[in-house]
């Protein structure tokens, strides 16, 4: 069990509940001044924003209620009052968003309305397309970078296979980040929080001349960790970052705008150990064994409390991140047209405890009667690069449309090393000195080695027991190729009734290369790694061309009203399983491209103090790309493949209103049924041992998620303003895998439902140019894991998933 707070943090917490009840007071007093002029005009000003909330998920830039597409934004102000560094702090606030974290940003997920894409195969897309400024990411890893310099999010719900292509099948996440400013403009703002934590960010825009403006943000962030690890007795699930992006915006013109970007990232995290949850029975004297009973008639008893490791080889990720990109827009008459360029790479390094235990590989005695070794270092690098071209009207008549040309290339080589225990357990020792003998020996020689495989082995000194660490190296690599055609229309068919249709072409190409070699002299086999007899080279590729469309209709009701009606379809391209253990037999098929139908039904409301939006929709996703269960060995693993058809099926609801002149409310709510429709049994499972699977749910979908944020603002006669911002968000409980091959779920699958309470008050001086802020994170100090990540005992659990306070201060200049 964790320890209990100190006498601080309480404090602390009273003094924020205690800080809430009397702004509160204050405020109920200061409603009965009169407001200034002046001040009353600012409120307008903001409530009139609320009819312009400005997005551009439909590659223009509109307004929210016209957008006929269910779309949730987190505008700056949220993202900065959430205090929120990266997506996997801010997706909780999008109830149909929801994030499976990895134990390395490459292994982590975004699912959308409960579809996404969890592979730790390099030859395999998302299910969710992240874009930044108009360029799409290779891998969702890419988007859990941290956030420093972003002006909106916006969340594209069910398929964009349209506008956005081939890994938009469940949805999209479109960032798109400031603009530099013509005049000189800057700030700096850094914050501090319990156990060693601090971020830094600063910021300065301006005119470089009379049409040239730039702006250069730089951030830098260091945070010990949260876990103890036993074992040496140092932190660990921390991180040190840094980066910066450069912005430059040039307009000789009216019609002509030119915008490099150009940054750079670099993280050293130590993290994210996987935490013993349940009992692993691998260490049971260690100090960091788990406060549980295990599973009990079916329940598991996860220790949610859980704070401890007892690791003797630390997880570890390194990232590089570096990116150039520079958009033209010329418009010529009622035509606008678009170039974006892109050019990314990505370094990442992951360094696996993957045995768990500190006492692991020291026996003498073979594995499994003594605890065996598992540790894993994984090189990847991927290099991208994107060009599109778009015409778009400008609204100058009843026919209007977006038209355009995609090309897309990303290159990723990896390279995968696993050192473990030698494993014998069945006799796989005498396998491996006969192959050794057959590639050294001949003759008489080769016929009594044969003859006698455990004196061979003998001679030569060879056992293979827990203390014997094994080795082999997989190397591998990619190369996607995609390029596209697209249009998408409006034609107003009345002053108030509009036809909405878009088709997409898509022309794909994946190929892959596989190699695993053995690094023991003698081609032993290990827990985890194959022997020499299984080495690889291997190499495939795959074709698929895809048509995408959509087709709806758009009515204006009046007064700020809109409803609209909505059939789209998704595409997701080919693939393949690639990874470490690469079995050529099982692995070497083509994984079919993953297509979807969706149905949505919206209504939109927005006025100068409320915007309300509401979708009902239902999505039929095939070929649905998924990591199915395969036990054809005697081993149970998951293997990425066509596991089926599955559907998606709900209600959402997103909303914000200014509710007075001070206070403001936002919140959302999502009610979804993603399950299972059909499954297929993997060709290696023995004939009949599959069950119907249809009805059970899909992972990391959860019926119920809502938020509800409040921003409270009180003007004081004393020379400064009080901000208050709270926000409740709370997550169904949800499986964090697919049942298995008859139809069960792992009961340690099993993630439980919670709720979180943040809260911050704030108090700004002179116009807002300062403020300093008081941050507390899960005030409830409710616990909770987001992820399962097998072995029936492992489990990531956040940093959020306890009580912790911060403070922040802002200059403005």
């Amino acid at each position: 069990m964790r320890a209990k707070k100190s006498i601080l943090s309480l404090a602390v917490s009273l003094a924020m509940t205690t800080g809430l009840a009397v702004s509160a007071q204050v405020n109920a007093a200061q409603e009965q001044a009169n407001q200034t002029q002046a001040e009353q005009e600012q409120q307008n000003n903001k409530n009139d924003s609320f009819e312009k909330i400005v997005v551009t998920s439909q590659k223009r830039t509109q307004s929210l209620n016209e957008v006929p597409v269910a779309v949730s934004v987190l505008n700056s102000d949220q993202i900065n009052s959430a205090f929120a560094n990266n997506m996997e702090g801010l997706q909780s606030l999008v109830p149909s968003v929801s994030f499976r974290k990895g134990t390395t940003t490459r292994n982590s997920a975004l699912t959308v309305r409960g579809i996404g894409t969890i592979s730790f195969s390099i030859a395999a897309e998302p299910s969710v397309a992240t874009v930044v400024d108009g360029v799409v990411l290779g891998r969702s890893g890419q988007a859990f970078a941290d956030l420093y310099d972003v002006d909106r999010i916006e969340v594209l719900r069910g398929p964009q296979g349209t506008l956005f292509g081939k890994n938009a099948s469940a949805g999209v996440v479109n960032i798109t980040t400031k603009d530099p400013s013509y005049d000189t403009t800057g700030s700096i703002e850094t914050s501090f929080y319990q156990d060693n934590e601090y971020r830094f960010k600063g910021v300065v825009s301006g005119g470089l001349s009379d049409d040239l403006a730039a702006s250069l943000t730089v951030f830098k962030g260091k945070f010990d960790g949260y876990i103890d690890n036993v074992y040496n007795n140092e932190k660990v699930n921390g991180y040190d970052r840094e980066g910066a992006r450069a912005v430059f915006k040039y307009e000789p013109t009216d019609d002509l705008t030119v915008k490099f970007i150009a940054e750079y990232y670099n993280a050293d995290d130590d993290c994210c150990a996987d935490l013993e949850g349940l009992p692993s029975g691998r260490n049971p004297d260690s100090q960091a064994v788990p406060n549980s009973n295990g599973i009990v008639d079916g329940i598991a008893d996860i220790d949610l409390d859980q704070r401890k490791v007892d690791h003797d080889y630390e997880s570890r990720t390194i990232d590089k991140h570096s990116a150039f990109s520079v958009q033209v827009d010329k418009t010529i008459g009622d035509h606008t047209y678009t170039s974006i360029t892109a050019q990314r790479s990505w370094d990442n390094t992951e360094f696996r405890e993957g045995d768990f235990t500190s006492i692991a590989g020291d026996s003498n005695q073979p594995v499994f009667g003594a605890p065996f070794q598992l540790h894993d270092i994984g090189e990847q690098q991927w290099d991208q690069f994107s060009q599109e071209f778009r015409v778009t009207s400008n609204l100058s008549g009843p026919f209007n449309y977006v038209a355009g040309l995609f090309y897309w290339n990303m290159d990723s080589q990896r390279n995968f090393t696993r050192d473990a225990s030698c494993q014998n357990n069945a006799g796989q020792l005498d396998s491996a000195m006969a192959f050794y003998a057959q590639n050294n020996l001949s003759g008489a020689e080769l016929d009594a080695a044969l003859a006698d495989l455990d004196g061979y082995a003998q001679g030569l000194g060879v056992s293979c027991n827990a203390n014997d660490i094994v080795s082999a190296t997989a190397y591998m690599s990619t190369e996607f190729n995609n390029w596209a055609a697209f249009a998408d229309g409006t034609y107003e068919l009345s002053d108030d009734l509009t036809m909405l249709f878009g088709l997409r072409y898509t022309d794909d190409e994946v190929s892959y290369t596989h190699r695993r070699v053995s690094n023991d002299v003698y081609g032993r086999r290990g827990v985890g790694v194959r022997p020499a007899t299984l080495n690889t080279d291997e190499q495939g590729k795959a074709e698929e061309t895809n048509v995408s469309g959509r087709l709806g209709m758009q009515y204006d009701l009046g007064d700020g009203q809109m409803v609209y009606g909505t059939y789209s379809q998704g595409y997701k391209g080919p693939g393949f399983n690639i990874y470490y253990n690469f079995n050529p037999d099982n692995d070497g098929r083509e994984i079919a491209p993953e297509e979807s139908d969706a149905f949505e039904l919206g209504y939109k409301y927005a006025s100068s103090d409320f915007v309300f939006n509401f979708a009902v929709f239902k999505t039929e996703i095939e070929g649905f790309q998924a990591n199915n269960f395969d036990c054809s060995d005697g081993t149970c693993i998951t293997r990425l493949t066509n596991a089926g058809d599955v559907s998606t099926q709900g209600a959402e609801v997103d909303f914000m209103w200014a509710a007075t002149d001070a206070l403001t409310l936002t919140g959302g709510i999502a009610y979804i049924k993603a399950e299972i429709d059909e499954f297929n049994c993997p060709p290696e499972v023995a004939a009949g041992s599959c069950t119907d699977r249809s009805g059970l749910d899909v992972p990391f979908s959860p019926d119920l998620k809502y938020s509800l944020s409040a921003d409270y603002f009180i003007e004081t006669e004393h020379g400064f303003n009080v901000h208050v911002n709270g926000s409740y968000i709370y997550t169904d409980e949800q499986y964090s895998d697919l049942p298995n091959n008859v139809g069960e779920f792992n009961p340690a699958a099993l993630l439980p439902d919670y709720g979180i309470l943040n809260a911050s008050v704030g108090l700004s001086f002179k116009d807002d140019a300062f403020r300093v802020s008081l941050i507390a994170k899960n005030l409830t100090d409710e616990s909770y894991a987001t992820t399962y990540s097998g072995d029936n005992f492992r489990y990531q659990i956040p940093r959020d998933a306890e009580r912790y306070f911060g403070v922040s201060f802002k200059a403005r200049f």
